[in-house]
């Protein structure tokens, strides 16, 4: 049996839904300071066609997430060196963290918002467990490497949207800055 396919208006407000989203966070200073009733009214939607779709504020923020990470997990994936499953642990460890702090910078509000929204843990979340893996199993490709699993969370809280935000929003470090910072911990980690 094939999968149901979604009706055209469905697909369109979803796509709405997801768009008025992604300004209202853009546009935030707080994660926090947007609501379903906010997305719902830029949307063009009724608040109960959010609860339907996305379950709560978290579902929306993680459906959202989803869409823009696509192309990184596609790269992770598929794609060539230096991000690409062919590529030697020691370049790709780097290289990840490296995709995931740009991630985390060009998204802040929206990693904030997803890491930190109603009181659930940033290590719960599917995003996490899937970085984890992938950082745990490349680590384990590096001869001598400390223990990949505690290694991989280690390295994963270097990127923490709220230690990003602080960085980045609070002390006004430049991407450049942190890239270099984060590739010089990554080598000390990895050493």
């Amino acid at each position: 049996m094939s999968p149901r396919r979604e009706r055209a208006d469905a697909q369109r407000n979803r796509e709405a839904v997801l768009a008025a989203a992604d300004r209202l966070f853009a546009a935030s200073t707080s994660p926090g300071g947007v609501s379903m009733d906010d997305v719902a009214t830029a949307a063009g939607v009724g608040k109960g066609t959010l609860f339907r779709r996305f379950g709560d504020r978290d579902g929306l923020i993680q459906a959202l997430m989803e869409k823009r990470i696509a192309p990184l997990r596609e790269a992770v994936a598929e794609g060539p060196a230096p991000l690409g499953p062919d590529t030697p642990a020691r370049e790709r460890v780097p290289a990840l963290m490296a995709a995931l702090l740009r991630f985390k910078l060009d998204n802040r509000h929206l990693a904030l918002a997803l890491e930190t929204g109603g009181g659930n843990s940033p290590y719960r979340a599917g995003h996490y467990t899937w970085w984890h893996t992938l950082l745990r199993d490349a680590v384990r490709g590096i001869p001598g490497a400390p223990d990949a699993d505690f290694t991989a969370h280690a390295l994963l809280a270097a990127v923490r949207a709220d230690l990003v935000e602080h960085l980045a929003g609070g002390e006004g470090a430049p991407p450049e800055r942190l890239e270099e910072r984060l590739e010089a911990y990554v080598a000390k980690v990895l050493a």
